[in-house]
């Protein structure tokens, strides 16, 4: 399936249960990059605009370049009361945006999607002199506890267009910023789920089968496992929110 249609039909849960990014990653491009409200962002593969409202917030001008169809238009619904935000339906390796018209580039989730050659020369074009790149990923925690590594294990099972979480591949980092030219960070991050909003959230990525096509024996898996461990009809659904930025040469 082509990386621009993988989420089509999955908008609704992605939008109801899949994580924010957390208000530190703004006082660490504040502290390390001098980050501040004056600054243009890209939000490259903005999707249903989880990102690029931690942005708006700060009251950043963010362009929310997005290619889904169905994210890009939930996005503009759920942000559509904030006056400094741009929906573009474009590309990460064809913005479609000006040159040199942002101070900083981010995206989250999404990186992994891109022509990683292309968007580092469109990014280029589009990025003012000194500008960061900044890219994130919420990864599932799943050392944390009994209940993560589990979920884990159903994932592997069940579905098999699953890639490990295990971080984005250094030599493509290194290859995009430059060798050793970017540096890391990593945040705690946490979600609270009852039976209904783990089911959604395991729906919501673009590597679980389709509901209508589930398999029931996934399902029952996953209730089971949440039965034997919730606590008080509840679940915790813990990531490690993992930062790269740097410039690109």
């Amino acid at each position: 399936m082509k990386s621009t249609l993988r989420f089509t039909g999955r908008v609704a849960n992605y939008v109801k249960y899949r994580p924010s990014y957390p208000e530190a990653i703004l006082n660490l491009l504040e502290k390390e990059i001098d980050f501040d409200q004056q600054k243009d962002v890209a939000d490259i593969g903005s999707g249903t605009g989880k990102l690029s409202k931690l942005f708006l917030n700060n009251e950043n001008l963010v362009y929310g370049v997005e290619p889904n169809d169905e994210m890009r238009e939930a996005g503009e619904k759920i942000l559509k009361d904030y006056i400094n935000f741009i929906s573009i339906n474009a590309t990460a390796e064809f913005t479609a945006l000006a040159d040199k018209c942002v101070d900083l580039i981010v995206s989250g989730q999404a990186f992994h999607w891109f022509d990683s050659d292309k968007a580092k020369t469109e990014f280029q074009r589009i990025i003012r002199p000194g500008g960061f790149v900044v890219l994130m990923w919420n990864k599932r925690d799943t050392d944390v506890s009994p209940f993560m590594q589990e979920y884990d294990s159903l994932v592997r099972e069940f579905c098999p267009d699953y890639v490990p979480e295990d971080g984005i591949d250094e030599s493509v980092l290194n290859g995009f910023y430059g060798v050793k030219n970017f540096r890391r960070a990593n945040f705690k991050n946490l979600q609270t789920f009852d039976y209904s909003g783990l089911k959604g959230r395991l729906l919501s990525a673009s590597y679980a089968p389709m509901e209508g096509d589930c398999s029931k024996e996934m399902l029952k898996k996953l209730k089971e496992i949440f039965e034997k461990h919730n606590k008080d009809g509840k679940i915790y659904f813990v990531y490690n929110t993992k930062v790269y930025f740097g410039k690109i040469k």
